[in-house]
């Protein structure tokens, strides 16, 4: 079994190398869209998990799929949680995660005969939005946000979050469902353990759901992954984090810096071993690692450094040809 989590900095990327997907078709199954002479790539392409990566694999799905229009990509978004359950069953080919994958995920994994390797594709800066009719928060403390989401709070009001005059409102929450990485590590950088949270929220793995949940409730306060921000910025009102060193708010510079601390993290996607046998599993991979650089801004997210993006690189590759 293959690993590797490497947490250079805090920034994204999609990783790669040139593909079997864009020209040589005498490699893995043949490439681009079957009009360099050899044969048309075919058959499908299954993957699913977490919310916040989906818009990174579907945006590389959807440029696939147009040079190679016989191959099915599906992406799912079961979360974090949901998503290792499929794949350590064996049921998808690749796993968006925005964790790392967990020791009890990991046992079921192995006891099922699944091999894997993980790839950092992403980091991201995990968002605290309200919605922009909210004229009296701008900031909230990592002590605020634990008062708020630990599993004991009664925190309904706005007023009632310590050390803050803001107005008596009541306050609706919006979060991730318990299957989302996301729920996984909010609890854990806020709440201080992963799992610690109260239930009395509207949760959903699906981030999108979010996105409207705040955008139509003028006493929300949620948090999801920037891209969901970035791309609803119009609908949303992004609340500054203070860690401990004065008021941050997620952006390329500040998620690449490192200064927006405690919600930066990486996200990964896995490949099954036993899915390189699938000619067209390989030609989907290397196609997302030599195009998603390109598209990282369309779906809000930032550049890892060169020395990540190419130990990612060398370790599809050495994965890649290991085989099935």
């Amino acid at each position: 079994m293959t690993r590797s989590w490497r947490v250079t900095g805090v920034a994204f990327v999609l990783v790669g190398l040139l593909a079997a997907a864009c020209g040589n078709t005498d490699e893995a199954g043949g490439g681009g869209g079957g009009d360099g002479g050899g044969t048309e790539l075919s058959g499908s392409v299954l993957g699913d998990g977490s919310s916040t990566v989906f818009p990174i694999t579907q945006a590389v799905a959807e440029e696939f799929t147009a040079e190679n229009p016989n191959v099915k990509v599906s992406i799912g978004v079961s979360g974090t949680g949901g998503g290792f359950e499929k794949f350590c069953a064996g049921e998808t080919d690749i796993q968006d995660a925005s964790r790392p994958i967990e020791s009890d995920e990991q046992a079921v994994c192995e006891e099922n005969g699944i091999e894997y390797v993980e790839l950092q594709i992403a980091l991201d800066g995990l968002s605290v939005v309200a919605n922009p009719a909210n004229d009296w928060a701008d900031c909230l403390t990592v002590d605020q946000l634990k008062a708020i989401w630990e599993p004991k709070s009664t925190i309904d009001n706005w007023s009632e979050i310590p050390d803050a005059s803001f107005p008596d409102r009541p306050l609706t929450l919006y979060g991730a469902g318990t299957d989302s990485g996301t729920f996984d590590y909010f609890t854990d950088a806020i709440v201080g353990e992963e799992g610690a949270s109260r239930s009395d929220y509207t949760a959903s793995e699906d981030d999108n759901v979010l996105v409207q949940g705040v955008a139509g409730d003028e006493n929300a306060l949620g948090y999801f992954g920037y891209a969901y921000y970035a791309q609803n910025a119009d609908k949303l009102k992004l609340i500054a984090v203070d860690g401990g060193e004065g008021c941050v708010s997620p952006d390329p510079t500040t998620i690449n810096d490192g200064s927006y601390t405690p919600l930066s993290r990486p996200l990964f996607v896995y490949v099954k071993r036993a899915s390189l046998a699938k000619p067209e599993v390989v030609a989907f991979m290397d196609f997302l690692m030599e195009t998603a650089p390109a598209l990282v801004e369309e779906v809000g997210f930032v550049d890892v450094d060169d020395a990540t993006y190419q130990a990612e690189v060398a370790e599809w590759e050495s994965f890649k040809a290991e085989g099935a």
